[in-house]
């Protein structure tokens, strides 16, 4: 089981790649995994019937008591047939729904096989905490399937509102999910629901509330009310995904929850008014509003809705004869449902329309098509000898048993009402699909044409509609086989029940007739009156949820424009004044203040701090914008000089190439505002401005002393030589501790760098930050091409073809060839020439070297970045587009993606997160060599720091030179 969840993860992976080389063919070998679990769980058959439960485990974070373990008990093991089954069968149909489709078909194949991977796992996992990773997980991979038009703003809609609806209830059940394993002392599913897991005493309460917390994960994320509205809105996904996840996977998970929980819970005295109440009333809403429905999707997304209400009420109810009755009334779910949604994918592919206004006639030009739909309707009403026949006697049969008491009178009531207006909905749904129609003066209308599909694209349909028919004769052996989970709760009744398909002439199968031919009557009233019922409240849940989102818009409207006022020294102002007045109370708050301080430690200090001092103060004084970042970046080689002098050569480097960095970022910002401070917005308020300056410095300067003098253990730092010489296997301290000691800090301060440079693409890139400048110089010629070029006489003299009769300079970069004459330097050009690959040689030497030596990935991305600044300058964004010729977003996303998977990697071998190895070899010739993985983390942050230096320039430099470069096109004086 493990084997085959892990190929779910990898496997997707390659699909994309596959169908652009095959096409939709490459959905015939996303099936294939499936199939083979499906086979698997087949296979099992026996042991899980005989009572003995396969099981697999593996310890995952033992520090948490999570494991990654599979348990495939008669519940589990239903689920997965349904999951892995239908799923197999809604892959091959894709083969034919996407025939001559190729754009996003190989992403929609990786994330639909994904998703069977997430619903394989969620179904068989035996840890909680697990099972509500899988839980969100399959809420992702949703979102990405139901918005798979994405051109479409009703598709984006949808799939927001699916995401943000079933997210939500995901993390409400997770924080039931660890109250629960908080009460039992266990994650293990199965202690928690035999009683092997004793309640820890005087935790009643919170039992209570963990239930009713996991019980709204598992509604929300199977539609029952209030949150069914998220189902309707999602037929906006393509078919296959509608047949998939709305009717056999995703809204089934809830339904598995809930059957999971009830013979521990539910006898709580909150589980069954929660359960039965919102079970019924959806149910009813949904049969309600399918009636209405004019979309033969929408018909069957309502008709869901109702029916996951009746799943809930069954499953839930926590009765032995009825847990028996419910998986035969989920397995049946998932066969005819599937089918419908399949069958209404052919007519839409191959009519472009699925309106019942626009469809007549079709039933006689697609007779396959409509006994299809025919039988599965009919097990959907209940009628033999179909499997929903079986499921719906049993489930009358088992509430019947309950005579007159109240929590089985009024689920029989419910489930009655139901059943008419499932029997309305589903003959309102053959009718409009398959039967010739009427016009206003009573004569047929002409017949749909229609085009016959391939017959392979009518085999999942055809097939799951034998296996309706097919679970109806063989319900003994469903009943042999679904005791296992239903002994697991106690029998209400006085005998437990057999799933037949005969039972004889007893009084659930004439409540089942009488509720058919009702439904008949109903749907025969509203056809001949064409009244449609009305709505059972004069607002839809939608309504509601689209009012919330206006209501959270307008909040942050209001608040944005209270706080957000635009003014840069308004905010810094703000900051400046919290951090006054809270650490100003917490330091008068202290009473044993223990300062102790030197005047200097080394006499380098006495001759940098003035410096320092004297060039804050010309930065404050200066007038022009450029003459104060270069005093500002003064202060900030003093602090290189006393890092040098004090034994930190590794910051000493990394803050030099800073400095340089953000000075020549300073220098791109500048070209484009006023050259002199306070040009257009002169400093207001300066004595304020002064005075809140000084606190902040006389703050800050009392919490270093105090914090000094405070330490009354030995720092952890003291150990950090040899920690990181044992733990990290390197004697570079610094580089070390950020990337294996304090690993998870340099993870985040990556995720900083990553979001600040997307914040600088996204404020000056006005459509896309993709990279075109490449591409527009792949044609210019080299310098080695032009002097190859034969030369023509001029009246100037012989000048090689095609150069430029303006410009006679030798071309040493490629870039320089777009610079203006008046702007180029052939000295600089030569020397970057000449220098650039050596600097990128230096980088990768003070990467690797970093372990041990002065350097690392941090220092050897920003030397690179400044080999990219020199290109840049010398050749302008030409030079840069041919020196880096690749997005900055791919350097990000690489070096981040390894930075992860350092940490992620050492999970699945059971170590701790971002644990490095050693690996040592005698090479000859070489010699001894030595790797250690955290250099992978290393690498992955060296590939940031380039990505952010290039996104800095290719933003502030190439792509503010091309909005300079219009600007002087168009006439405009550009300063």
């Amino acid at each position: 089981m493990l084997v085959l969840l892990a190929a779910f993860a990898v496997i997707p992976l390659a699909l994309p790649w596959l169908v652009g080389r095959i096409g939709s063919r490459a959905f015939f070998v996303a099936a294939l995994l499936p199939v083979v679990a499906f086979v698997h769980a087949a296979m099992a058959t026996p042991e899980v019937v005989a009572g003995r439960v396969p099981a697999e485990s593996l310890r995952w974070i033992p520090q948490l008591g999570i494991d990654l373990s599979m348990r495939m008990d008669t519940l589990s093991w239903v689920l997965t047939l349904i999951v892995t089954g239908v799923g197999a069968l809604v892959l091959l149909y894709c083969r034919w729904y996407f025939d001559g489709k190729t754009q996003g078909v190989g992403l929609f194949a990786a994330v639909l096989l994904g998703f069977a991977g997430a619903m394989y796992g969620l179904v068989l996992t035996d840890d909680i905490i697990v099972l509500v990773m899988f839980w969100e997980i399959t809420s992702i991979l949703s979102y990405l399937l139901i918005g798979f038009y994405h051109a479409r703003g009703a598709s984006r809609r949808a799939a927001l509102q699916a995401l943000l609806v079933t997210t939500l209830g995901g993390l409400v059940m997770f924080v039931g999910a660890v109250m629960l394993s908080v009460i039992y002392g266990t994650n293990s599913i199965t202690a928690i629901v035999s009683g092997a897991a004793a309640l820890r005493p005087g935790s009643d309460g919170l039992l209570a509330t963990a239930i009713v917390l996991l019980l709204v994960g598992a509604l929300s994320k199977s539609a029952i009310f209030p949150f069914h509205f998220w189902l309707p809105g999602a037929m906006a996904a393509p078919t296959p995904v509608s047949a998939y996840l709305h009717a056999a996977a995703m809204v089934k998970a809830g339904i598995y929850l809930i059957a999971r929980l009830a013979p521990a819970f539910a006898e709580n005295e909150l589980w069954r008014p929660i359960v039965i109440g919102l079970g019924i009333f959806t149910m009813l809403l949904g049969g309600f509003q399918a009636l209405r429905e004019s979309d033969l999707k929408r018909i069957l997304a309502f008709g869901t809705v109702s029916q996951l209400g009746m799943l809930t009420v069954v499953l839930g109810y926590g009765e032995r004869n009825s847990a028996l009755a419910g998986l035969a009334l989920l397995i049946g779910h998932a066969l005819f449902k599937s089918a419908l949604f399949l069958v209404v994918g052919v007519i839409d592919r191959q009519l472009s329309t699925r309106d019942i206004g626009e469809l007549s006639g079709v039933g006689r030009q697609a007779p396959t098509l409509a006994v299809v739909s025919i039988i599965a309707v009919a097990s959907m009403v209940g009628f033999a000898p179909t499997v929903g026949f079986v499921a719906k006697e049993a489930v009358l049969s088992s509430l019947l048993e309950g005579g007159t008491r109240p929590d089985a009178l009024i689920p029989l009531l419910g489930i009655l009402l139901g059943s008419i207006l499932t029997t309305a909905y589903g003959l309102r749904f053959v009718w409009g699909a398959f039967w010739t129609k009427k016009d206003a003066d009573g004569a047929a209308r002409p017949a749909t044409q229609w085009p016959d599909p391939p017959l392979a694209f009518l085999a999942a349909p055809i097939l799951l509609a034998v296996l309706t028919l097919a679970a109806g004769f063989t319900a003994p052996l469903l009943d042999h086989a679904f005791s296992g989970y239903a002994d697991t709760l106690p029998t209400a009744g006085g005998y437990p029940y057999h799933l037949a398909l005969w039972h004889g002439w007893e009084p659930a199968l004439f409540l089942s007739l009488g509720s058919i031919a009702l439904g008949a009557l109903v749907f025969t009233i509203a056809q001949r009156t064409g009244r449609m019922p009305r709505r059972l409240l004069p607002f839809t849940a939608a309504d509601v949820y689209n009012l919330v989102l206006r209501m959270i818009a307008r909040i942050a409207v209001w608040t944005t424009t209270f706080t957000q006022r635009g003014s840069l020294p308004l905010y810094v102002g703000t900051i400046f004044v919290v951090f006054v007045a809270a650490e100003g109370t917490a330091l008068f708050a202290g009473r044993d203040w223990q300062i102790s301080l030197d005047a200097w430690q080394t006499p380098m200090q006495l001759v940098v701090a003035p410096i320092m001092i004297i060039a804050g103060i010309f930065a404050v004084r200066a007038r022009k914008r450029y003459t104060g970042v270069v005093l500002v970046s003064a202060t900030g080689l003093g602090m290189i000089a006393l890092f040098a002098t004090s034994g930190a050569p590794d910051l000493a480097l990394t803050q030099i190439l800073v400095e340089t960095v953000t000075l020549v970022a300073f220098a791109l910002v500048l070209r484009r505002i006023p050259a002199r401070l306070g040009e257009h917005n002169a400093s207001v308020k300066p004595i304020l401005r002064a005075i809140l300056a000084i606190a902040v410095g006389a703050t800050m300067a009392m919490v270093a002393m105090v914090a000094t003098g405070a330490r009354v253990a030995t720092p952890i730092s003291d150990r950090f030589p040899d920690l990181a010489y044992q733990l990290g296997h390197g004697k570079n301290v610094v580089n070390v501790a950020l990337v294996d000691l304090r690993g998870w800090d340099t993870m985040g301060e990556l995720s900083v760098l990553i979001l600040a440079a997307t914040g600088v693409a996204s404020l000056v890139f006005v459509t896309h930050r993709s990279d075109l400048i490449s591409r527009s110089i792949s044609a210019l010629p080299t310098g080695v091409t032009r002097t190859r070029r034969p030369l023509i006489e001029t009246a100037e003299g012989p000048r090689p073809r095609g150069s430029d009769p303006d410009s006679t300079r030798q071309t040493w970069l490629v870039g320089g060839q777009k610079v203006r004459p008046e702007n180029r330097s052939i000295l600089l050009e030569v020397i970057v020439r000449i220098l650039f690959h050596t600097i990128i040689v230096v980088s990768i030497y003070l990467l690797f070297a970093g372990h041990n030596l002065p350097g690392g990935g941090f220092a050897g991305g920003l030397v690179a970045g400044m080999a990219l600044v020199m290109r840049y300058v010398a050749g302008g964004r030409y030079e840069l587009g041919a020196a880096a010729p690749t997005d900055a977003g791919r350097l990000l996303g690489a070096g981040m993606t390894l930075a992860v998977a350092s940490a992620v990697v050492p999970l699945l071998f059971g170590l701790p997160p971002l644990k490095s190895v050693l690996w040592e070899a005698e090479i000859p010739v070489v010699g001894h060599i030595e790797f250690v993985t955290s250099t992978l983390f290393d690498i992955g942050v060296y590939l940031v720091v380039i990505g952010l230096v290039l996104d800095v320039l290719r933003s502030l430099g190439g792509e503010v030179d091309r909005q300079t470069q219009e600007l002087r096109e168009r006439g405009v004086m550009v300063s």
